[in-house]
C-alpha cells in the first residue's frame, strides 16, 4: 500500500511511466504494509532509483566484468589503485562518475566478488538518478571492498517476506564446500519479471540459481541452499532528499571504518557484524 503527504495513492497519468515503473507500483501496492512518502517528488524518486538499479543489473549482467575473489580482483588502473586486500581506490583527480562509468563501459578490465557487486550497481543507480554534478560532489572519495559504501548511500537491512524489484535479496549456502567459499551465498537483485541478477551466476530464477549453489556444496552434505528473507536497500527517501534541497553537501564527512575480512559473497548484515567486532585495519 502506497501514502503521498498521508493520502492513498491515485495514479497520475501525467507522470508518463514505463513498464518497470507501473510494475514496481503494482508490487507496492500489493505489499501488506505502507509505503509512505511526503510528497510526490520523494515517491517518484524511489521508483526512479528502483528501475535504475534494475538497468544497472541488467547492465552488469551484459558486461565481461568477471566474478572472482578479493585476491585474484582487478580494475583499470586508470581510475583505481587495487589495494593488497582486493579493493579499489579511487585515483586523486579522477571523477567518481567517470570512474563507476568505467567499470561498464571497460568491463573486461575488471574482476570482483558479488556483494562488492552491488554497492558498484547502487552508485551506478544514483549516477543515473541524481546526475553526474551531484554525484561527483556526494561521493567524493570511493572505495569498493564488499558492503563497504559512503555513508550517504544509507543502505539498510532488515527481514521481510515481500519484495518490492530493484530490492537486494540474499541466498543461503551455509554448506559451501572449503574449497570453493565464494559460493558460500549469492546477494541478488530482484528485477522486474521477477528473475534474479547475481554477479557470476547472470540472470536466473532463484530455483536456478539455488541448484547451482547446490552443488557447490561440501561431499555428504544435507543442508541446501535457500532464498532468505533478508532485504536490502538504500535510503531512498535520504537520497531524494539531495536531489531537492541540495542537503548534507559537506567538505568532510565521517564514514564507517573499512572491514578487509576476505571473505566473498557475504550478506550486507554479515558485514556489519565484521564491522561491530573486528579492528579497522587498511591494507592499501
Amino acid at each position: 500500500m502506497i501514502q503521498i503527504s498521508g493520502v492513498p495513492f491515485q495514479p497520475n497519468e501525467n507522470w508518463q511511466l514505463g513498464s518497470v515503473e507501473k510494475i514496481i507500483i503494482q508490487r507496492m501496492q500489493q505489499a501488506p504494509i505502507y509505503y509512505s512518502y511526503q510528497s510526490v517528488n520523494e515517491f517518484l524518486f524511489e521508483i526512479k532509483m528502483r528501475k535504475n538499479i534494475i538497468k544497472a543489473a541488467k547492465e552488469m549482467n551484459q558486461s565481461k566484468a568477471v566474478f572472482t575473489t578479493f585476491a585474484s580482483a582487478r580494475a583499470n588502473p586508470r581510475y583505481w589503485q587495487l589495494t593488497r586486500a582486493g579493493g579499489f581506490l579511487l585515483r586523486p583527480n579522477v571523477k567518481p562518475s567517470d570512474a563507476i562509468l568505467d567499470i561498464y563501459r571497460n568491463s573486461s578490465l575488471y574482476g570482483f566478488e558479488c556483494a562488492t557487486a552491488i554497492p558498484i550497481i547502487y552508485y551506478h543507480a544514483v549516477l543515473h538518478s541524481i546526475g553526474s554534478t551531484l554525484f561527483n560532489a556526494v561521493f567524493r572519495n570511493l572505495y569498493l571492498y564488499s558492503w563497504h559504501t559512503d555513508t550517504d548511500l544509507g543502505i539498510v537491512t532488515f527481514y521481510s517476506n515481500h519484495f518490492i524489484p530493484g530490492d537486494v535479496l540474499y541466498i543461503n549456502n551455509p554448506d559451501f564446500h572449503p574449497n570453493t567459499p565464494q559460493f558460500r551465498g549469492l546477494n541478488v537483485v530482484l528485477l522486474d519479471d521477477g528473475s534474479l541478477f547475481g554477479h557470476g551466476f547472470n540472470i536466473r530464477t532463484d530455483e536456478e540459481i539455488i541448484k547451482i549453489l547446490n552443488e557447490k556444496r561440501r561431499p555428504n552434505s544435507y543442508q541446501p541452499a535457500y532464498m532468505t528473507r533478508l532485504v536490502t536497500r538504500p535510503s531512498f527517501k535520504y537520497l531524494a532528499g539531495l536531489t531537492s534541497y541540495r542537503q548534507n553537501l559537506r567538505s568532510y564527512k565521517v564514514q564507517r571504518p573499512i572491514v578487509h575480512h576476505n571473505k566473498s559473497s557475504i550478506a550486507y548484515v554479515q558485514y556489519l557484524k565484521y564491522l561491530k567486532y573486528l579492528p579497522d585495519k587498511h591494507p592499501f
